[in-house]
């Protein structure tokens, strides 16, 4: 069963409306070669210094390209030069780590009358992780993500977001767009008012992972539907970029945790991905996790034997990899399936699998747990029509919200584990990883599409499940 690549669309009708089988894009490793290997010419390399830049360390560097961008608080600057110049720019003894800005993909309105979706209908995915029960749409556990702010470094939001998700749940105040990055852009210039203008939607179904959605009018329930959204901006309008972009985007919610945010907890979603980890986001995600920020990812989409994506299997990311329900397209339920079926409770592993897409772990690569993401339905647009549509999606960007969501669950219930003295997120992570359900290798069969025979997903261990699914139940009774 392969459903990677974007393939064509498929029409599914649903209870309020249409939606459609879109699978997410590739975000994994392009190639199991160096970091050079996917590289010529002209690049822009991300420099981390050993100390403060000082004017000798700018005239050595300029030798060797053109100085394009200096972030003094991670003592970096990125320089435009030929890729063959990266090893002598390494060799340099001022010079800590360098390497090439890394590509990243992922993938007029109405307000909604809500201030929320707690009270919405349940489906299969927020079933898995045990926040609602879709036999009574009721919600199964007590938090709800209040109070807590939940920043999505994505492509941003539809100009159609609030036909979707309530007004109060988005900080708008916060919301940011930069731009830039690569060989090209002297700078990372913030962009004003991007972030609502994305064309590509894919930031607004993982933020619906979250915080639910309107469903042509139907509240659909969240993992964490009280939680506010920051929407930061960092992938351009064909849902790529570069590390360097998102660096300044982390940057940003860094500064935002130790200003206006200082005694508000904070966790960050990344449903984006690629082959190497920069150095220069690597930087920013150790000052934002030094902060008390709790930084979530996918794992990557490169399959079964494909290795994980970065930033994910960075060790201080919590990394997600991608489960999927053996239930789903099941005939008895029609299309209906994904609000329909119910999973069972307790929570039986033998009926989830881990998606045929999911990226696997390799060498020192971090994998933390498995969550929903095959066939997740959320609001999705084709075009930039004010009609609403909805897509079923695939991809490790649709697991990641779902731990962030149940994050945001954790730091409610207690917000100091981002900001505790000793180990700070590492707390977090433990307590996912700890309490997360082994998800056996079965063989358990699924349908890949309405009225398709039964397959056999590829088979896994813990190098593509991580600890488990996670649930928030048990994560929340974890958190002290």
């Amino acid at each position: 069963m392969n459903r990677r690549l974007i393939l064509g669309l498929v029409a599914a009708v649903l209870v309020a409306g249409a939606c459609n089988d879109q699978q997410e894009p590739n975000t994994g490793p392009a190639t199991s070669g160096g970091d050079l290997a996917t590289t010529s010419g002209t690049i822009g390399i991300n420099v981390i210094l050993k100390a403060r830049a000082t004017a000798a360390n700018r005239t050595e560097l300029a030798k060797y390209g053109t100085l394009m961008d200096e972030i003094a608080e991670l003592n970096a600057i990125r320089v435009k030069a030929k890729a063959s110049q990266l090893p002598a720019i390494r060799g340099l003894p001022f010079v800590a780590a360098a390497g090439p800005d890394a590509a990243r993909n992922a993938r007029p309105v109405d307000a909604v009358a809500a201030t929320n979706f707690a009270n919405g209908i349940g489906t299969w995915d927020q079933d898995a992780v045990n926040v609602v029960d879709v036999a009574t749409d009721a919600r199964t556990v007590t938090y709800d993500g209040s109070g807590v702010y939940v920043a999505i470094l994505d492509t941003g939001l539809l100009p159609t977001w609030r036909q979707y998700f309530p007004q109060e749940r988005i900080a708008t105040e916060y919301a940011k767009a930069f731009g830039g990055g690569g060989q090209d852009n002297g700078n990372v210039p913030e962009l004003p008012n991007k972030w609502e203008q994305d064309t590509d939607s894919h930031g607004t179904h993982v933020t619906s992972a979250i915080l639910g959605y309107s469903l042509n009018g139907t509240p659909v329930n969240g993992t964490a539907p009280k939680a506010t959204i920051i929407p930061v901006k960092v992938l351009n309008q064909n849902g790529s970029g570069w590390s360097s972009t998102i660096a300044r985007g982390i940057l940003y919610v860094r500064d935002l945790k130790r200003g206006p945010l200082a005694n508000t907890p904070v966790a960050v979603n990344m449903s984006l991905g690629g082959p190497q980890l920069d150095p220069l986001e690597k930087a920013a995600i150790d000052k934002a996790v030094e902060a008390g920020v709790i930084i979530v990812a996918s794992a990557g989409n490169s399959g079964p034997t494909g290795a994980m994506g970065y930033p994910g299997a960075y060790q201080p990311v919590i990394s997600v990899a991608s489960a999927g329900y053996v239930q789903e397209w099941n005939s008895t339920s029609g299309n209906n399936w994904w609000n329909a079926r119910n999973p069972a409770d307790p929570t039986n592993p033998e009926e989830y699998y881990i998606s045929d897409f999911s990226a696997l772990r390799t060498g020192d690569q971090d994998l933390d747990v498995a969550a929903p993401g095959s066939w997740t339905v959320g609001p999705y647009q084709v075009n930039q029509s004010n009609r609403n549509s909805y897509f079923f999606l695939g991809g490790t960007s649709m697991a990641s919200p779902h731990v962030a969501g149940i994050v945001a669950l954790m730091l409610q219930k207690n917000p100091t584990l981002g900001v505790a003295a000793v180990d700070r997120a590492g707390q977090a992570e433990r307590i996912l990883t700890s309490t997360a359900i082994q998800i056996p290798d079965v063989n358990q069969q699924v349908r890949p599409t309405a009225g398709a025979p039964l397959e056999t997903p590829p088979s896994w261990d813990q190098n593509r499940s991580g600890s488990g699914l996670a649930t928030a139940d048990a994560a929340l009774a974890g958190t002290p």
